[in-house]
């Protein structure tokens, strides 16, 4: 690690699946690291990942402009990270995604921060009816109105140990004999590793990315949601049937499930959204505009890291008999 030095980063959402990953590259390289979230107490974790002092958490919540002004105060760089997948409560997806990135970055600008870094999603689409998408491209514009130089990241479905993408299809396999294959299961998605992307957004950080540019990560390799399915499958030692479901019964489906989580009170979190139905509509994978500029991975020189050689590390302890189970089907 470098020595630890007085060039301070704010990372908001730092103690989620991707600030995990961006805070121990921030500490590698000797920046001071504070940790925005809503909970700080959850976020303590994340002290054993620089020296004594390095990383610190603050109480933070986009709601209230005193607590981002205070987070951002002494700034060199910030990053935003904080999103949300499905609505629930006060965290909708305009006042997380459409209003969040606005205010983080109008706090920035008039702390006088240098750079600021914002997390996006791939595969949005200006005419899209997605409420997710949408609020993903207000959030981009909110940033660039405040900050000018913004830099925005791009990336596709990410993995790593502790994803949300090849776990749950795997938690999905070792508890239905069915996994359905939504609008025939051809949706392309460029399924991109955790680690990368926090390599970038640590460049980005230290004034290694171009000013105002917006970045489009994706891995090596672009794969259909059947073939990510029949890779888990593979992978876990599991044999499930694959079924085609139409888009308009996937709707229904999501329906059902958004119906339980209303009904719940929240305990219960909704495995499908209408909305995330809409999402399926479009592939996820990075456009040739991104890579004859140069704004990818391979355009910074990064070589992804591939499903084949990360995946298989966290997924053997869905097959049967966990890592005392070999062979590979």
């Amino acid at each position: 690690m470098a020595p630890v030095s007085d060039r301070l980063v704010t990372v908001f959402g730092g103690s989620g699946f991707v600030g995990r990953n961006l805070v121990r590259s921030l500490a590698k390289r000797g920046f001071r690291v504070r940790v925005a979230v809503r909970r700080p107490d959850l976020a303590q974790y994340l002290m054993t990942a620089g020296a004594v002092g390095q990383i610190h958490g603050v109480q933070a919540n986009l709601r209230y402009p005193a607590s981002v002004a205070a987070a951002v105060e002494g700034a060199e760089a910030v990053v935003n990270l904080v999103g949300v997948m499905h609505e629930h409560g006060a965290n909708s997806f305009d006042a997380v995604q459409a209003f969040g990135p606005g205010a983080i970055a109008r706090a920035a600008k008039a702390a006088g921060v240098q750079r600021f870094v914002h997390v996006s999603a791939l595969g949005l689409h200006a005419g899209s009816d997605s409420l997710y998408a949408k609020s993903k491209l207000k959030g981009e514009e909110a940033a660039r109105t405040a900050f000018e130089d913004t830099i925005i990241l791009r990336p596709s479905v990410m993995f790593g140990p502790d994803d949300d993408f090849f776990n749950k299809f795997a938690g999905l396999a070792r508890m239905s004999p069915v996994l359905p294959l939504i609008g025939g299961g051809e949706t392309k998605f460029q399924p991109v590793f955790v680690g990368d992307v926090a390599e970038v957004l640590a460049r980005g950080a230290e004034g290694a990315l171009k000013p105002c540019a917006t970045y489009e990560l994706g891995g090596q390799e672009v794969l259909t949601l059947r073939q990510i399915f029949e890779y888990v499958l593979k992978t876990t030692n599991r044999k499930r049937l694959l079924v085609p479901m139409p888009f308009a019964i996937a709707n229904v489906q999501a329906t059902v499930f958004e119906l339980l989580g209303t009904l719940s009170l929240g305990l219960f979190t909704p495995p499908l959204t209408r909305d995330q139905v809409t999402l399926l509509r479009h592939d996820n994978v990075v456009t040739e505009d991104a890579s004859k500029a140069g704004l990818t991975l391979e355009g910074l020189g990064i070589q992804p890291a591939t499903v084949e050689a990360i995946a298989p590390s966290y997924l053997w302890r869905f097959r049967k008999a966990g890592q005392f189970e070999n062979k590979v089907a």
